[in-house]
């Protein structure tokens, strides 16, 4: 029973980004953090050009990708839907699995599916360098490899903890010709705040993004970059599930669940929001489940509150499920996944019924990525393994149930860089970082209080 791969032509790679705000609008949008008011484009163009910042607030279902950026998307685009026979038959399980396959593009994960989208933009507008963070490296990857393309400067902030958990991944982007360094830093004013707080302090996605906006605050040439949890972002990914439905037709089948890892969104929204879209026109039901860290629970443990995007409030208000953006969550692998909140669309589609959420622990994870390589020979992501967990769980309970039902889950990125991870887990060394609830508890004592929410 070997592997089947479902492959389009060049000629299919999307021509439009699919917007989910046009299907699911907003009930709570996001608010300038000055005034409590809606955020208007003029908010926003301080930080991002205009093209982006319409599309932030935008209601149009469909728009329109740039030729030269789907000239990019060429070179890993459209990619592969595999169906995972060899890990059915180690699983002896009826269910159908699929994984959609983001680890060939050149920075290995989804992440350039909206880093080349957001270079492409700045560039015309005359921005010199982009400003961002990055947790694993994945984010800041990819977005290193889209400046090396459009000429721009990068300088990426990453989380401390992981920058020393992943040399490899920082090398990457000073391959690209990026500058990165720890978070947090005494190259900026929320860093050396933090840093006097807790000199030891291993950082966060949070804090990590307060540094890269105060950067981008204080010069008119350069932008910030976010790799996830903002509506754009969401939008730009949507290649992914769009290209998914496509090739499910190939496959003569159409998914009963949808899987994605969540930490800001990204991932998840890109695969699920196509299917989702399509069901709230009239289309099949699908059911979605959202996978995150038990240690990082923001879809499961956070509360639905307009709370800050970065650890100092500079970032507009987004109602959002959240442990609160002063959370600093502890050392897990998936550093992509360490974010105290989440998209606002996803946590729409939570409350809405939409989706599930499901919390999974770093050892019972990294066990399923141990499955996954032996069986399909793709070393996982130690964020994708989340999303595997998960789908094996499902195959099994189908299995336990005599049923057969079609399983879909994002393989978002290679663990290439990973390997040390995997290393500790194989001797035994990996240990499941528990849920802080009082440090949680803390967090969210510190919510902005906005009014009339």
């Amino acid at each position: 029973m070997d592997t089947i791969k479902y492959q389009l032509g060049d000629d299919q790679i999307p021509t439009t980004w699919y917007n989910l705000a046009a299907d699911l609008p907003l009930l709570s949008p996001a608010l300038h953090p000055g005034t409590g008011e809606p955020a208007t484009v003029a908010d926003l163009v301080g930080i991002m050009p205009k093209e982006l910042a319409e599309q932030e607030l935008s209601l149009e279902r469909e728009i329109e990708i740039p030729a030269v950026v789907r000239q990019i998307y060429a070179q890993w685009r459209p990619s592969p839907l595999f169906r995972a026979r060899r890990l059915e038959q180690a699983l002896d399980t009826p269910a159908r699995i699929y994984y959609k396959y983001e680890g060939g593009s050149p920075a290995g994960s989804h992440k350039p599916n909206t880093a080349i989208a957001q270079a492409f933009y700045n560039k015309a507008a005359g921005i010199r360098r982009l400003a961002t963070e990055t947790g694993a490296g994945q984010w800041g990857s990819a977005l290193s490899l889209a400046g090396a393309f459009f000429g721009l400067e990068v300088k990426v902030f990453m989380v401390q903890v992981s920058y020393h958990q992943k040399p490899y991944r920082r090398a990457l982007m000073q391959t690209y010709g990026a500058t990165c360094v720890p978070s947090p830093s005494m190259e900026t004013a929320a860093g050396r705040g933090i840093l006097a707080q807790d000199p030891d302090c291993p950082g966060s996605l949070g804090i990590a993004t307060s540094e890269a906006i105060e950067v981008a605050m204080n010069d008119p040439f350069t932008n910030y970059a976010g790799g996830s949890v903002l509506n754009h972002v969401a939008l730009h990914q949507s290649v992914i599930g769009q290209e998914a439905l496509r090739q499910l037709e190939l496959a003569e089948d159409y998914p009963d669940i949808v899987i994605g890892a969540a930490g800001g969104g990204s991932n998840l929204a890109g695969l699920a929001f196509p299917f989702l879209g399509r069901q709230l026109r009239g289309g099949a039901r699908v059911r979605v489940i959202a996978a995150e860290p038990v240690a990082c629970p923001s879809l499961t443990r956070g509360q639905i509150a307009y709370d800050f995007g970065d650890a100092t409030g500079l970032t507009p208000l987004l109602k959002m499920h959240t442990l609160g953006h002063s959370f600093v969550p502890p050392a897990i692998h998936a550093g992509g996944l360490r974010y105290h909140g989440i998209a606002p669309l996803v946590s729409q589609a939570l409350q809405d019924g939409l989706l599930e959420a499901r919390a999974v622990p770093q050892s019972r994870c990294f066990e399923a990525g141990l499955l996954f390589a032996r069986s399909e020979g793709i070393v996982p992501a130690p964020e994708s393994t989340h999303a595997i967990r998960v789908a094996v769980d499902e195959a099994l309970r189908l299995k336990a149930e005599g049923r057969s039902q079609a399983i879909v889950f994002g393989l978002s990125g290679h663990g290439h860089f990973d390997l040390g991870a995997y290393e500790r887990h194989l001797a035994g060394e990996l240990v499941d970082e528990a849920y802080d609830a009082e440090s949680v508890a803390r967090s969210l004592a510190e919510l902005p209080t906005v009014a009339g929410s």
